[in-house]
């Protein structure tokens, strides 16, 4: 049986750095934002034994270092299945472009082979498995606005954003994460790795708590239970620091401000005045000087914020109105980038239409 299923991309609405972790990550506190921009997987459990993984990008590896291969083999054990596995990848989303691409197809991966098995995981061996496989794969087993903390696999459902209009510019260059992550340390990481070090000399001190207002509770269904409480590491003052910025946007769409009733513009304006941001700016952008082109060309074309997503290369920008995106869409692609419309997804648009094909 063969299902078809969208893999839908994410954003990074603020992502910040914190200090190196003994399992060489680092710590992250970032708002994921999942989008309507997507590829297009078919999913087959046929006889026989085996994976396979077809795509006509090349840059796609078809083998076992491909987050699907990996999914599809944990996914088999955990259903106790038996059966050769077709991966079919119809790729729209841009190649190590920062939206999540390769962990969505993971994910859509596992929902694929659940329908096609007719059988499902529990939601806690669901996320477990995806924390195990990538960082970033645990946000798209929940979808809409997602808070992701540790190294970015601990997700909290937040409170969805309402649908908000969005023009993604995908330049051709590609940015590897991980060097992304060494030029951070090289160039920004010194004094957190240093103030880590003092701290392990040291008695520990009280864990700061990061206060999350809730105004709503989430699907009954999601991966992760929102709490109010989520800890900060004490090992790095720069990571509470920088967070603050976050807490208080955070706190204003959790204090019942009324976005929803006439006032579209709010969450946007309220993420201006926070001023979060994109710690990986700081190292991705003087490497890549076309990246801030793009960034400078989407807030020219009227973004109200705009920014790099995840360690890139994509740039985002979220304006006030579907028309308002559509005129900077035209404007972009004049000026020769490689632009294009979309939304923001709330978490029931999101789970809605992972199957609408």
């Amino acid at each position: 049986m063969g299902v078809t299923l969208r893999s839908y991309a994410k954003i990074n609405l603020g992502l910040l750095i914190g200090a190196p972790r003994a399992d060489g990550f680092h710590e992250l506190l970032t708002v994921y934002q999942t989008i309507a921009l997507h590829d297009i997987l078919r999913i087959t459990v046929e006889r026989g034994s085996g994976i396979e993984i077809r795509c006509a990008d090349p840059r796609v590896p078809r083998d076992e270092t491909n987050t699907c291969h990996r999914m599809a083999e944990r996914a088999m054990h955990g259903l106790r299945a038996r059966g050769r596995v077709l991966i079919e990848i119809q790729k729209r989303l841009p190649v190590q472009g920062g939206l999540g691409g390769a962990s969505s197809n993971a994910v859509a991966t596992l929902l694929g082979m659940e329908r096609a098995l007719r059988k499902t995981l529990p939601a806690e061996e669901k996320l477990r498995i995806a924390a195990e496989i990538g960082s970033d794969l645990p946000l798209f087993l929940v979808g809409g606005t997602v808070l992701g903390v540790g190294r970015g696999e601990r997700v909290y459902p937040l409170q969805d954003l309402p649908a908000i209009p969005c023009v993604i510019v995908t330049p051709q260059v590609g940015v590897s994460t991980p060097r992304a992550f060494a030029r951070w340390d090289q160039i920004c990481g010194a004094g957190d790795v240093a103030r880590q070090v003092t701290s392990e000399r040291k008695p520990p001190r009280p864990q700061k708590v990061l206060e999350l207002r809730r105004a709503g509770q989430p699907p009954a269904d999601a991966i992760a239970a929102p709490t109010a409480k989520l800890t900060v590491s004490g090992s790095s003052d720069r990571m509470y620091e920088l967070g603050c910025g976050l807490s208080a946007w955070l706190s204003e769409q959790y204090s019942g401000a009324p976005f929803g009733r006439g006032r579209a513009e709010n969450p946007l304006l309220a993420l201006v005045r926070a001023g979060i941001k994109n710690d990986f700016e700081q190292v991705v952008l003087p490497e890549y000087p076309e990246l801030g082109e793009a960034k400078t060309a989407l807030l020219r074309a009227g973004a109200k914020y705009a920014s790099l997503s995840g360690s890139g290369s994509t740039l985002y920008g979220l304006f006030g109105s579907k028309a308002a995106a559509a005129v900077a869409v035209n404007r972009l692609r004049k000026q020769g980038w490689a632009a294009q419309a979309s939304t923001t997804l709330t978490r029931s648009a999101y789970r809605r239409r992972i199957f609408d094909c």
